[in-house]
C-alpha cells in the first residue's frame, strides 16, 4: 500500500530541472546511437554509397561546366558522367603537335568538318548512326513483316548482384513472351551469353544458363505457344552445343558477292538520289567489282568517305574565295551557308575506295609487325 502511494506521488509530481536535462540527454544519446548505427548498417550493405554520392556531386558540377543542365541521369549514367572533360579547360591545340601534319589534316576533314558543317548534310543518311549489321537488320525486318512482338534481350539485363535474381529475370523473359505471344526473343551476340559451359563458370552464370534452357524446353512442349528465340553471332563455334540443338534452323550470312554489293551500294546511296546529291555518271557496277571482300559496313563507310571528299573540296574552295577577296573569317562563315555541296561523282567513289584500301593495307601491316615470331 505504501509503495503504491509513493509511485503514485512520483508520477503526479512535476519533474525537476535535473531530471528533465537527464531525460533529454538520454534521448539525445539514444537518437545519435540509432542514427549512426543505421548509417553504419547502410554503409555495410552498400560500401560504395559514399563514392556514389561524391560521384553524383562531381558529375553535376561537370555537367554544369559544359553547359548541359536539366537532364535527369540514372545512377550508372552519373558514374560515367564523372569522366566528362570540359573542352574549354584543355590547353592543347594543333600547334602543340609536331610531325603529324597528315594525321591532323585527316582528323580535321573526317571528324571535325562533319560536326562544323552538319547543316550541309541535311537529309543525307550517310552521316546518320548505323542501324546495325545485316544479322540484326534481318531480325528486325522479320518481326516487322510477321507482325510479332519483339523482345531485344541484352545479357546485362539478366545479371543482378543479388543471389537468385538472375534466375527470376530469366523466367520473366519467357513468361512475358508467353503472355504477349506471338513474340520473338532476339539475343544479339548470343555467344557472349550462352557460350560453352565449363567447370570454371561462375555458379550464378551456370544456374542462369540452366534456367534459360529449361524454360526454353518448356516452350517446345507447349504446342500452342507462339514464341520464337532468335540469336545472332559472329562466333557460332563458341555457342554451347545444347543451345545449338535448340536452334534447328541456322542461317549463314556471308560476305556479299558482286551483285549483292551493287544492291547494297544502291540502297545506301538511294537517299542521295532522292535529294539530288548523286551525280548521274555514277556507275555502281564498277565499284562493286572492285570491292571484293567488303562487308555492308565497309560499303557504307566507303560511301561516307565519298561524301566527305566533296566536303573537302567545298572547304578548299571556300578558303580560296576568302583569301582572294580578303574577307574576314566571319564573312567566310556566313558565305558557307549560301552555297550547297556538289553532287557525289564517280571520282569521289574511286578516291574513297583507294583511301580505304590504304587503310586496310596499313592495318594488316601493323598486325603482322605486332605478331611475335617463334
Amino acid at each position: 500500500m505504501l509503495l503504491k502511494e509513493i509511485s503514485k506521488e512520483a508520477l503526479t509530481r512535476p519533474l525537476s530541472r535535473s531530471e528533465v536535462l537527464g531525460m533529454l540527454l538520454r534521448l539525445t544519446v539514444f537518437g545519435a546511437v540509432t542514427y549512426f548505427g543505421f548509417k553504419w548498417m547502410v554503409d555495410a550493405i552498400d560500401p560504395t554509397r559514399r563514392q556514389k554520392i561524391e560521384a553524383k556531386k562531381r558529375a553535376e558540377k561537370l555537367m554544369k561546366q559544359i553547359g548541359v543542365e536539366g537532364i535527369k541521369l540514372s545512377e550508372y549514367e552519373l558514374t560515367i558522367a564523372t569522366h566528362l572533360v570540359d573542352p574549354g579547360a584543355l590547353k592543347v591545340t594543333w600547334q602543340d603537335i609536331a610531325g603529324l601534319d597528315e594525321v591532323i589534316t585527316e582528323l580535321q576533314e573526317t571528324v571535325i568538318l562533319p560536326f562544323q558543317k552538319r547543316h550541309l548534310f541535311h537529309g543525307s543518311k550517310l552521316f546518320q548512326p548505323p542501324k546495325g549489321c545485316g544479322k540484326t537488320l534481318i531480325a528486325k525486318a522479320t518481326v516487322r513483316v510477321a507482325g510479332c512482338h519483339f523482345i531485344n534481350l541484352q545479357p546485362s539485363t539478366l545479371t543482378d548482384k543479388w543471389y537468385g535474381e538472375s534466375q527470376k529475370l530469366t523466367a520473366a523473359v519467357f513468361s512475358l513472351a508467353a503472355k504477349i505471344e506471338p513474340c520473338i526473343v532476339f539475343i544479339d551476340e548470343i555467344d557472349s551469353f550462352l557460350r560453352n559451359r565449363s567447370c570454371s563458370d561462375h555458379e550464378a552464370t551456370a544456374m542462369m544458363k540452366a534456367q534459360f534452357m529449361s524454360l526454353w524446353d518448356g516452350l517446345s512442349t507447349d504446342t500452342d505457344c507462339q514464341v520464337i528465340v532468335m540469336g545472332a553471332t559472329n562466333r557460332p563455334q563458341d555457342v554451347d552445343p545444347a543451345i545449338m540443338r535448340r536452334m534447328p534452323s541456322t542461317f549463314h550470312v556471308s560476305l556479299p558477292r558482286q551483285r549483292q554489293r551493287q544492291e547494297i551500294l544502291k540502297l545506301i546511296l538511294s537517299g542521295e538520289c532522292y535529294s539530288f546529291q548523286l551525280s548521274s555518271d555514277v556507275e555502281l557496277k564498277e565499284i562493286a567489282e572492285k570491292t571484293e571482300g567488303y562487308s555492308g559496313s565497309d560499303l557504307r563507310e566507303l560511301c561516307r568517305e565519298a561524301a566527305l571528299h566533296r566536303l573537302r573540296d567545298f572547304v578548299r574552295k571556300e578558303q580560296m574565295q576568302c583569301i582572294g577577296r580578303q574577307r574576314q573569317a566571319d564573312d567566310c562563315k556566313e558565305s558557307s551557308t549560301d552555297e550547297g555541296l556538289r553532287t557525289i561523282t564517280q571520282t569521289d567513289l574511286r578516291l574513297a575506295l583507294e583511301r580505304m584500301r590504304e587503310s586496310k593495307a596499313g592495318t594488316v601491316t601493323r598486325i603482322l609487325q605486332d605478331t611475335p615470331v617463334d
